[in-house]
């Protein structure tokens, strides 16, 4: 080949990525200017995007890795649950209209303080906490960071013991600088958007896709900055694994776990039965003909375990020296 011809190649190429990165930031503003808005809360240098209903006894909700604050609207659970519960829903960092700004790394710890303080600057004094697969390794850090705030916690599908896997080092790749920067920006949303129904399908299994989930999702799930929260949170699931610190024996708040029974990321029926076994006051529901989205498939199983919780942490009372 010529250094003509080289040349030409590579003009070629760089202008094949421009053209990618620029379509692919079209739909990624497309995706949010069809979003939902709710309120933004502004704190510690960055701002928190939140769905806010109903009157009661605080709900906290929190999505999991690739998610939005919608999928408890498109669930059903975020409205029926106002009938008893203030509930809030909330873009956790990175996350449908949350940024996650640069830095240190939003850890599961890091991420409970910082919906500590949005609650704390919202008046919320003591709350129930629900959290889906990543979303519950942050309720759960809630629980132990913030006891005197949490009422109780319940955890659906969560990565409470993840073990090593390929697929969590593979998902990570595009968070590696530079080169990630230009897979996240060029073929990587349309590698998302064309597997996107057989993704749905694992996810799911053995129910059947929820419509309104897969289709609001697809396109936040595909942008370049979701893409890049959603590789850094398979980092931080695959360095729990390999150097694992988890402590959960110390939560003292009622604790409801679920699982689906036919959950195909990770033996979340173990998982949960290991975390029953290591958590006092804590109850259980396997749910049958349910995977890794339980919530969106079964989401009456998360609204009784919801009240359960909260009548537990009724009868218990806060920790001592809380205020409500």
């Amino acid at each position: 080949m010529t250094a003509k011809s080289r040349r030409n190649l590579l003009l070629l190429l760089a202008t094949a990525t421009a053209g990618l990165a620029l379509y692919n930031n079209r739909l990624a503003r497309r995706a949010l200017a069809g979003r939902p808005l709710g309120r933004f809360i502004h704190l510690r240098g960055t701002k928190l995007h939140f769905l806010e209903t109903g009157h009661g006894q605080p709900l906290l909700l929190l999505h999991g890795n690739g998610a939005s604050a919608e999928d408890f609207t498109t669930s059903g659970i975020f409205g029926e649950a106002a009938a008893r519960y203030r509930v809030l829903a909330f873009d956790r960092p990175g996350f449908g209209l949350s940024p996650r700004p640069a830095g240190g790394p939003w850890t599961a710890g890091a991420q409970a303080d910082l919906i500590q303080a949005a609650a704390e600057k919202l008046g919320v004094e003591r709350y129930i906490v629900v959290g889906h697969s990543w979303g519950a390794a942050v309720a759960l850090e809630m629980a132990r960071r913030h006891p005197r705030s949490v009422a109780g916690v319940v955890v659906v599908a969560g990565y409470h013991y993840p073990p090593p896997r390929l697929a969590l080092a593979i998902s990570a790749l595009p968070a590696v600088p530079l080169i990630g920067t230009v897979l996240r920006h060029t073929v990587l949303p349309s590698l998302v958007r064309l597997n996107w129904r057989w993704a749905m399908k694992k996810i799911f299994h053995p129910a059947t896709i929820a419509t309104p989930f897969a289709a609001t999702t697809r396109g936040l799930a595909s942008r370049p900055s979701q893409l890049r929260t959603i590789s850094a949170e398979s980092f931080l699931m695959l360095a729990s694994a390999l150097f694992p610190n988890r402590r959960y024996a110390d939560i003292a708040v009622p604790v409801g776990i679920i699982a689906g029974a036919g959950d195909q990321l990770f033996d979340a029926k173990a998982e949960a039965l290991q975390l029953h076994g290591e958590i006092r006051h804590s109850m259980l529901d396997i749910v049958l003909d349910a995977g890794h989205m339980v919530h969106q498939s079964k989401p009456q199983a998360v609204l009784a375990m919801i009240d359960k919780v909260a009548a537990l942490a009724s009868v218990a009372g806060p920790v001592p020296g809380t205020t409500r």
